[in-house]
């Protein structure tokens, strides 16, 4: 089994967002401070069931004038993207010899643009999305929650993950992906309520594929929430449960947005608790 990390362009965003401020998200649409530009990065499993392909990343049409609603405040003031067509998940896997239009399953952690603006790319893929999240993110309150449903294909028709009371590690319920039990989604609310994050277990330690979790590793371990997090406790609870899995086993977290990442899965560092 490899992972493979897959960066689909950058993301600028307030420092409100990335750690939760007083104000929450008026706080995020306020400010005028903006963090560095953060990696969006997707991943991609090779298994010996499959390939996966854990969210999507950004699309280069989030240059295009009329690709995010106007009316939309967070678009308009909280959120900058840096996305080429060379960076789109299809050139990425193209890059490792790998057709988008093969990959047998993708998992989304949410539906937030920069993790699925890519899901156009997949229309032969069966893809599994959190029920919860998907409901959110549909129709007209999808959008005033400030998801963009008008972007997905007529062919889109995920598969709903039903999450079983499987305890996994901390997690009281789990989903399994593979037959051998070695790629794993886990319920993850927070930064979403649906939110979800995928866990590899390589036999000698887990690979947390986190999402949102957290922007960083360091703010996990300073259990800081993010400034758009709907529910602030909802937001801590996950990650509190993140750490206690990662007292159980060696645990290598891989948030979507931290730009050391990707070091962490080369070198296979464990989280620290």
């Amino acid at each position: 089994m490899e992972i493979y990390p897959l960066q689909t362009g950058t993301v600028k965003l307030k420092k409100a967002q990335k750690s939760r401020e007083m104000g929450g998200m008026l706080r995020v649409l306020a400010s005028n401070e903006w963090t560095a530009w953060l990696p969006i990065y997707a991943w991609l499993i090779k298994h010996p069931e499959g390939t996966f392909v854990i969210d999507t990343g950004e699309t280069s049409k989030t240059s295009y004038s009329d690709y995010f609603p106007k009316w939309h405040p967070y678009y308009r003031y909280g959120v900058k993207m840096d996305v080429a067509r060379e960076d789109e998940i299809d050139r990425q896997l193209a890059r490792l010899d790998v057709d988008a239009k093969e990959i047998d399953t993708v998992i989304l952690t949410h539906f937030h643009t920069d993790h699925a603006g890519g899901l156009y790319h997949f229309p032969n893929s069966k893809i599994l999305v959190p029920k919860t999240e998907y409901e959110a993110a549909k129709g007209t309150l999808g959008k005033l929650r400030g998801y963009l449903p008008q972007h997905w294909k007529d062919w889109f028709q995920p598969k709903e993950i039903e999450f079983q009371n499987q305890v996994y590690g901390p997690f009281a319920r789990s989903f399994p992906v593979t037959n051998d039990g070695s790629i794993i989604i886990v319920p993850t609310p927070g930064h979403t309520p649906g939110h979800v994050s995928v866990v590899v277990n390589t036999g000698n330690e887990k690979i947390f594929l986190a999402g949102d979790t957290s922007y960083t590793q360091d703010l996990l371990l300073k259990l800081k929430p993010d400034g758009v997090s709907p529910d602030t406790k909802q937001a801590l609870d996950t990650q509190k449960m993140i750490l206690r899995m990662a007292e159980q086993d060696p645990l290598v977290y891989l948030p979507s947005h931290d730009p050391d990442s990707v070091h962490r899965l080369e070198t296979r560092k464990a989280l620290e608790v």
